[in-house]
């Protein structure tokens, strides 16, 4: 139906996309607490921590699936790769319509393994935050177990928390695009030196390109990777000091933990969507050059080429980007306790 169209269906599957995945992880949670808790194990100190035990335990049983979701991940870009090769190097019709059959197999096997990640990373930042909670409590030796967001700080805290995920999610697939733009630019230039290269009569000129991509790679991420370690920190020492300043030492640990609570809430929910919403723009393309709707060369292909240039930045670097930020949040946390309480 068209480029805007397509756009459109992408964000409404990404969107949709998010429902069944978080039923699934709220069960997987509450059941592996709730099986825990049954058995009655505690502490020393009489508390019950089975509920927690019980959580750490099915956390590892998805870690001990790595390396078949690492074999997953890993046939979806081979299958790629091997596509662009068959496609360069002039092979019949045939054999690329081979190759694009396995992509659009591997599509799904990589947004597979990205499910699964979403689905570790929620389970480790529940048990991450509960030993956010219990560190706090062990180093102050105050009660810190309830965290109210009816107080305007906590909830302030929950905002910006929310707000890193988006701001992070827009300076990665910002990067995607500027990146592209430096290699137009590079592309652009080649043809018009060399017109020789649309004739295959001069060879491009690769390795400029490759620099291009390596360098923006590198010099891009500094932003969202500054955002990720600095955002808790400053959160976490801005409240602490207004704490101080009206007589409550633990402001700035409770406002950091709505932080988190909202950060990783909302982070699974963003990464849902980013990598299941480029994932269909993705086989969208694909479906479209098997032949359905003209095929390649028509109108549908290329409304679906526009679609899939703007997934690939979802599915292959905003999204799997935002696993990391939600560990990586709770990680620095629990590690500076000690700025964010004063002791």
């Amino acid at each position: 139906m068209g480029h805007a169209t397509n756009i459109i269906t992408g964000l409404s599957v990404g969107l949709e996309s998010t429902g069944l995945p978080v039923l699934v992880i709220s069960v997987a949670i509450i059941g592996a607490y709730y099986f825990g808790e049954a058995t009655g194990m505690k502490d020393n100190n009489e508390q019950l921590v089975a509920g927690l035990y019980a959580t750490a335990i099915a956390t590892m049983g998805m870690f001990a699936s790595g390396v078949y979701v690492l074999s997953m991940s890993g046939f979806g870009p081979i299958a790629d790769n091997a596509g662009g090769i068959v496609e360069m190097s002039g092979m019949e019709e045939g054999v690329r319509d081979i190759t694009d059959r396995l992509d659009a197999v591997g599509n799904v096997t990589k947004a597979n393994t990205k499910g699964y990640s979403v689905g570790s990373a929620s389970l480790a930042c529940f048990l991450l935050f509960s030993a956010y909670l219990d560190e706090v409590e062990m180093m102050t030796g105050q009660e810190f177990r309830k965290i109210d967001i009816a107080v305007p700080e906590i909830f302030v805290g929950g905002l910006l928390g929310s707000m890193t995920v988006f701001v992070f999610s827009s300076w990665a697939i910002r990067a995607v695009g500027n990146a592209a733009e430096d290699v137009i630019i590079e592309v652009r230039r080649q043809f018009k030196e060399h017109p020789g290269i649309l004739t295959y009569q001069e060879k491009p000129d690769y390795k400029t390109c490759v620099s291009i991509v390596n360098a923006a790679g590198l010099r891009e991420m500094v932003k969202p990777g500054l955002l990720a370690v600095l955002s808790p920190i400053i959160v976490g020492v801005t409240f602490r000091i207004i704490g101080t300043l009206r007589g409550r030492n633990l402001l700035g640990a409770e406002v950091l933990a709505g932080f988190l609570m909202f950060a990783t809430s909302t982070g699974i929910l963003m990464a849902l969507f980013l990598n299941n919403g480029g994932g269909a723009w993705d086989n969208a393309k694909k479906y479209i050059e098997t032949g359905k709707f003209g095929g390649k060369g028509s109108e549908a292909h290329k409304a679906s080429v526009t679609g899939d240039t703007v997934g690939d930045p979802f599915k292959d670097t905003a999204g799997p980007s935002i696993h990391i930020l939600m560990k990586l949040l709770s990680t620095i946390t629990l590690v500076l306790i000690p700025i964010f309480t004063g002791v």
